[in-house]
């Protein structure tokens, strides 16, 4: 199915306007989500109930407030809630140029995709070059679904990726943790650095991982609806231990560990019984992308799949 745009916006840096269409770059469909129901199988709907009558408080007669002190608030109309929020706008108007790697991923909230809408084509190319060649993107301001956001816009191979981000009073700071400052030995970083780099790759491929937990819940929910009995299945996790280990050794033991695992997978490439719970890069580009676990056996007369209904976890 082809992406569907959710907005017509320009692009706005200088006297330059560049059309884009504007995709959501994540998909929150393939969540499964759970219904509350009776224990009857009945659906339940929540209700409001006012704390000093104990009645039932219909929405419409409901309003906001803001508690500025214990149990003192400050009441607001929906029209006068309406008269704070910001209008939408059409127009992310770009008011600085910073170095791409100035931006702390701490602060990335949403992203969106951007396209070239009609006789964009052009100024939407050379502003991705000129981005990629000068190793910078933009930062800009978006007024969208009635709030201001702070946007950056950086290029990518193949495009431009908007990114909401977060203000500085949303995101906290290592510093406020009063980490202990420790001095670390030349030799003790050189081993460290010795490990990383036998297990290093040159990209990040998202491929080769899969959501392990989403394929146990739909098998499970698989079984359930061909009247299988589930049986949980044992995680087992490492026991702590209050035991101290010298740095020194654990580096050397890491090291010889994947010596030897890298010795293994070379001597016998095929093994699957060898592979770890990461996905091999090669096996999971093969492998189609599916919104179900694997069908167990078949049971007598199961319900038809397109009947399901996934609910709200």
């Amino acid at each position: 199915m082809a992406a569907r745009s959710i907005a017509s916006l320009t692009l706005s840096f200088g006297l330059v306007s560049i059309p884009v269409r504007l995709y959501s770059a994540t998909e929150s469909a393939s969540e499964i989500r759970f219904n509350m129901l009776t224990k009857s199988g009945e659906r339940v709907k929540q209700q409001y109930i006012s704390e000093k009558t104990r009645k039932v408080a219909e929405r419409s007669e409901m309003v906001k407030g803001y508690e500025f002190e214990k149990d003192h608030f400050v009441l607001f109309t929906p029209e006068e809630l309406k008269a704070l929020e910001e209008g939408s706008s059409h127009v992310i108007e770009i008011v600085a140029f910073v170095p791409i790697k100035t931006i702390d991923p701490v602060f990335y909230d949403k992203a969106y995709l951007l396209a070239p809408d009609k006789r964009g084509g052009k100024p939407y190319a050379l502003l991705a070059e000129a981005m990629r060649k000068s190793g910078r993107c933009a930062l800009a301001k978006w007024a969208w679904k009635a709030k201001q956001h702070v946007v950056q816009v950086r290029p990518v191979e193949d495009g431009l990726i908007l990114q909401q981000l977060l203000y500085a009073d949303e995101v906290r700071s290592l510093q406020d943790l009063d980490i202990e400052k420790v001095t670390v030995a030349p030799a003790e970083l050189q081993l460290a650095l010795q490990l990383i780099d036998q297990i290093s790759q040159d990209t990040f491929d998202p491929t080769q991982f899969e959501d392990e937990e989403k394929q146990r819940v739909l098998a499970a929910i698989d079984e359930k609806i061909a009247g299988k009995q589930i049986v949980a299945s044992a995680h087992t996790e490492d026991a702590a231990t209050g035991q101290v280990i010298d740095l020194m050794d654990a580096l050397k033991a890491s090291l010889g560990s994947k010596a030897a695992a890298s010795a293994a997978r070379s001597a016998k490439p095929n093994d699957k019984a060898a592979r770890s719970n990461v996905t091999p890069m090669l096996e999971a580009k093969e492998r189609k992308s599916a919104r179900r676990a694997p069908a167990r056996a078949p049971a007598p007369a199961p319900a038809p799949a397109s009947s399901r209904a996934r609910a709200k976890k």
